[in-house]
Formats: C-alpha cells, structure tokens, sequence
C-alpha cells in the first residue's frame, strides 16, 4: 500500500494512502495533517487514478516544491520527496508496515471517518445554538462541514422554486471554505432535476458513463465524475437539495456518507423551513403595518367607506375657523376627530382644551367655561380666567353639548356671536380668539323639538356636521382597530407574544368580533381587548377570553330564501371576507389557504369596490 514518510516531533511518521482522494493540510478534518505555520489549513490533494498519483495545490497561494521548483500539479512518483509548507513528505509506492490483524483497514478507516462525521455533525448543532449567528452564515458552516466530510471539492445547497422544476443556488463552497465563482455553471442541470422529481437521495458513481445521462450536455460539459444529491424535505414539502461533487475521482462517496448527508440535510431542511416562515410572518407584519398606516388619519384608525368620508370633510373643514358639530354614539372616537380637526388648523401649535359639558355640576359650569373673579361666589377666592379664556388662539372642544343647561346656551350663543366673554362677577366683557368644536351623542334637531335645546345655539354650532359611524357599521374595522388596541396594550400588560398582533386572535375570536354589536363603540371593544390580555392563557386570544361567547348581539341572520346561485355567490363572497379578515386582508396567503389562484382573489376584491362605490 502507498504512503507517504515525514517526520513529526523527531518520530518518523507513516501515512497509509488508502483513498481515491486524500487531502493534506493543517486543518483538523484533513486525511494528511501536518503541522507547521506555513501549511494552510488546505494545502493540497493527492488524487489517485488508475497507473498514477497526482499532487494538485488547492489554490494558487499554496504550491508544493519538488527538488526544490514550486508546483502547482504533479505525477508524483517513488521516492519523490515533496515540501509542503516547510515539511517534506517522502512518497512510497511499496506497501508500508502491514497493520495489526486485530483491526482490518477498512474498517479502522470506516471508523475514523465515523468518528469524523460525528464530530462534524456535533460542532454543526452547537453552532445552531447560537443566536447571534446569521442565515447565511449558518447554511455556508453547514455546506463547509459537508465538503470536509465527504471530502469532495465542492458542494451547493440549492432552493427549489415552487411549482416548477427550477431551481437557484443558495451557498456554494469549495474546499478551501470560500464560495465558487459561477456556480451554476458548476452542476449538472439534469442531476438536478432528477432529485428535484425523485425527491429521492442519490449517489452517482460517475457521471460522466452513466447511462442515464449520457446525453446531458452539463454533464459532458463539466466532464463530471462522483456526485452525490440529497433532497431537503420537511413533511413532504421539497425546499432543495445539498449537492456535492468532485470531478476527478469516480466512486468517491459511500452509502455511509450518504446516510450521513440525510441527517444534515434534515438539519438545514429545518433551518430553511423556520427562516421562511419567520419570513412570511415579518412579511404580513410589515403589511399589517403598512396597512395600519394606509388607514390611519393621525390617531384614528379605519377604512371603511364611511370613514373615508369623514376623512376627507375634516380635510376640508381643518383650515377653516368655521364651528364644526361633530355627532355620534358614545364611544365613536368624536374627541379624536375634534383633535385631528386642530392638529391640521392653522391653530395646531395654540391650546386644545377639552370641556365634558356633562360631568360638570349645573352650578358651576358657567364658572368652567367663562371664569370668575375673586368673591363672585363662595369658595371664589382668586380670578379665574375659564375654558374659553384658557383656549385663545387655539381650540376648545365642547364635549357632550346636549347636556348643557338651557340657561347657560343663552350665554354660550352670545360668545359664540360676539366673540366676548364675560366672567362670573364682572361686569365688563373680554374679546376671545377661539374656535369651537362641539360634540353629542344626541340627536339635537330632536332635542330641539322638544325644546330641550335651543334652535338658534343649534343652527350656530352646526356650521359644518361630522357624523361618526357606529363601529358595528364600519365592516373590517373592527379587526383593524382590535389589532391596533392588542399591539398598544401588549407589552404594558406584560403580553410580549402578542406584541405582533397579526395571528394573535384566534378564528373564534374573529368571527365574534365581527358579529358582536358594539353597542359601546370603539371604547367597549378597548375594554374587551383589555379583559383578553389580563385572562387569555392560551397562545391565542379566544372569544371565550374576550368574554364575547356569552354576549348578546351575534344573532343569527334573518332567514331570508333567495335562489340557490345568490345564496352560493353570497356565501363565497362572506367566506373569501372572513378568511381575508383573518390574514389581515393578505390576499396571495388567503388564496394559499383557499387553494384558489390569487387572480381570483383579486377580481373578488374588484366586485367588493364597485359595489360599494
């Protein structure tokens, strides 16, 4: 048997040559190793073909010497003494000392290279332990281990493309654990393919005389000799392959190696399968948040038709000094909308102030609103400018004026006329710059009827009328709003794992949202998310956690008979809706989950806006 001689610490060395390939170096994982500061970690290989031996340097950084001239490739022959790196090896041809009978060869080799793998495999999984490292970083460790391991002189983990044949290569490597230049002009198409069909594990011994492709160009081509494909599955879902190859050395690989390759495959199978899932979910977070952001108006949230339009008149009405009115259940966002109508006025810089007409006692709302001076009243013991003094320049927010006493509507609509205020105890009457916003619950054109409000205070504060629709109107909304309250709420209420509301909500908890009433608005839902993040135990917010399953307000749809097709295309219609609510309106996931083409979601989405438009 060959073997090359060298000397290590003053003991002459031998090193039986019993592969096709052995490579020399100073890396742990190397056939030949050799210490010494100028032996890179791999140095050379010595290929073995039929009648000869050949030296061939890795990389042009690393020649050998023979009789003192540097080379790059060379025959070597017996007695040849080569220097690798300051260490002289002394090649043989005749058989070295025979080893001990207790141990075959063969298998003392194979359990080396056991050995070997095992190791390999082991320093692969610690380095999955650490987070800090990339993606990227990982899968090209896990292709440099591979190319040690079967010592080939390249190897590719390659993608998949979905629905096709195609594929894209996503880390190559070469011995020296530096990526390929051209990869894909590196592999055989038709191997390729083949895996990619078969998802079946292959060694082919040589490719170059195998039948099978004997008319594949890439592999005439790239003259190919052993090659070794392995498929990536996880539950039956093919994401690629690991190839790895040499062309110089046919019946490189063993049915060993290839067991070996499955159990890192597996492993990068995984890794591949969690990092696109991590990136489908940032990918719906970012559109969930795009989303947010395309339908909100600064603090408000919705996009419904409805809001739409209230959008817009603010807009409009913002620039203005004119009084706005702005009407709507309890609960509806109305103070919001009065803010949003400052913050986009010329007065944004100047006060807001906010007065709820109806927590205040009847004796001393006027005092609120139009100040006092000291001693006008008992307990009056300093001046006090008031709400409307306090809100010059700016913009005072008359909350729930449906409640305000009709003794004090006199005096209000004679500020609003005048432009003066008069404080409580005084006689003389201060100028104000102030705009007024106004805001009730009530339906005033009624309270006026029954001359619970006065008709001209009605017809001053109603310049311009906002109505807010009640949430139950505003469709998915709901689900917007719900997400934005979760995520605002999460972290303050310790609930870290919601913090990325996406697919906090389970479908449960969906449907009742969307079928529950909301007769307290948007504040009564805020509540409900609050209850849910103190209560929910699960991984999932239930209805059950948002106490919405034994509520009133999700009854059952009137029974209505139409013909079969109206109630099919009704049906699908509010099918396609729910399933889009529950992805956060993630079209290409919902025609995943549908198993439809993503066009048809589209066209649905058509027909949605023309209806309402």
């Amino acid at each position: 048997m060959p073997y090359f001689q060298y000397s290590r610490d003053g003991q002459i060395q031998r090193h039986a040559i019993v592969r096709n390939l052995t490579t020399i170096g100073s890396a742990p994982e190397s056939d030949l190793r050799l210490d010494g500061g100028e032996v890179a970690a791999s140095h050379c290989t010595l290929i073995h073909e039929p009648g000869r031996y050949r030296l061939e340097s890795t990389q042009r950084s690393t020649p050998f010497y023979v009789r003192g001239k540097k080379m790059r490739a060379y025959d070597v022959k017996h007695g040849d003494t080569i220097a690798v790196g300051g260490v002289e090896l002394v090649f043989s041809a005749v058989d070295a000392a025979p080893e001990p009978k207790s141990e075959q060869p063969d298998q003392h080799q194979a359990m080396e290279l056991a050995h070997q793998a095992m190791g390999q495999l082991l320093q692969f999984s610690e380095l999955l332990l650490k987070p800090e490292n990339a993606l990227d970083a990982i899968l090209s460790e896990l292709i440099d281990q591979v190319v040690a391991m079967t010592r080939a002189n390249k190897g590719f983990l390659v993608l998949a493309a979905s629905g096709d044949e195609d594929y894209q290569v996503r880390v190559a490597r070469n011995l020296e654990r530096q990526p390929v230049d051209s990869p894909s002009e590196l592999l055989s198409d038709n191997i390729i393919r083949e895996v990619i069909t078969s998802k079946k594990a292959q060694i082919i011994s040589d490719a170059y005389a195998d039948e099978r492709y004997q008319n594949s160009l890439s592999v005439i081509n790239l003259k190919l000799s052993s090659v070794m494909c392995v498929p990536l599955m996880v539950r039956g879902e093919l994401l690629g392959l690991i190839y790895v190859g040499n062309d110089s050395i046919r019946n490189l690989f063993r049915s060993d190696q290839l067991e070996t390759l499955k159990i890192f495959a597996s492993q990068a199978a995984l890794i591949l399968k969690n990092a696109q899932v991590l990136g489908e979910l940032r990918q719906e977070s970012e559109q969930l948040a795009q989303k947010l952001e395309d339908v909100k108006f600064g603090q408000i949230i919705g996009g419904c038709p409805q809001m739409v339009e209230v959008y817009n008149r603010v807009e409009k009405v913002a620039s203005t000094d004119i009084t706005v009115l702005v009407t709507g259940e309890t609960g509806t966002g109305k103070e919001l909308i009065a803010k949003e109508i400052h913050n986009r006025s010329p007065r944004a810089d100047q006060p807001f102030i906010t007065v709820n007409c109806g927590a205040i006692p009847e004796n001393l709302i006027e005092s609120e609103l139009f100040g006092h001076v000291k001693g006008a009243f008992t307990g009056a013991v300093a001046n006090q400018a008031g709400k409307f003094l306090s809100a010059a320049g700016g913009t005072i927010f008359l909350d729930e004026i449906g409640e305000l006493p009709l003794q004090l509507q006199v005096k209000l609509l004679r500020v609003l006329q005048e432009k003066q205020v008069q404080r409580v105890g005084e006689a003389k009457t201060t100028p104000v710059d102030v705009r007024v916003v106004a805001a009730t619950n009530r339906d005033l054109s009624e309270e006026v009827k029954h001359s619970r409000f006065r008709e001209d205070l009605y017809f001053r504060l109603n310049v311009i009328g906002v109505a807010l629709p009640p949430l139950r109107e505003r469709g998915d909304d709901v689900l917007l709003i719900a997400r934005y309250l979760l995520g605002r709420y999460a972290s303050q209420y310790g609930k870290d794992q919601w913090a990325d509301p996406q697919s906090a909500f389970s479908p449960s908890a969906v449907r009742s949202m969307m079928k529950f009433s909301w007769p307290g608005n948007i504040r009564q839902l805020e509540n409900h998310i609050k209850k849910a993040l103190v209560l929910a135990e699960g991984s999932q917010i239930t209805a059950k956690d948002l106490d919405l399953d034994v509520l009133e307000g999700a009854t059952a749809e009137e029974d209505v008979i139409v013909p079969l097709s109206e109630a099919r295309e009704n049906w699908q219609r509010e099918y396609i809706n729910r399933v889009l609510a529950l992805n956060g309106g993630n079209r290409t996931k919902t025609a995943r989950d549908l198993g439809v083409d993503p066009r048809t979601i589209f066209r649905h989405l058509e027909k949605s806006e023309k209806k309402s438009g």
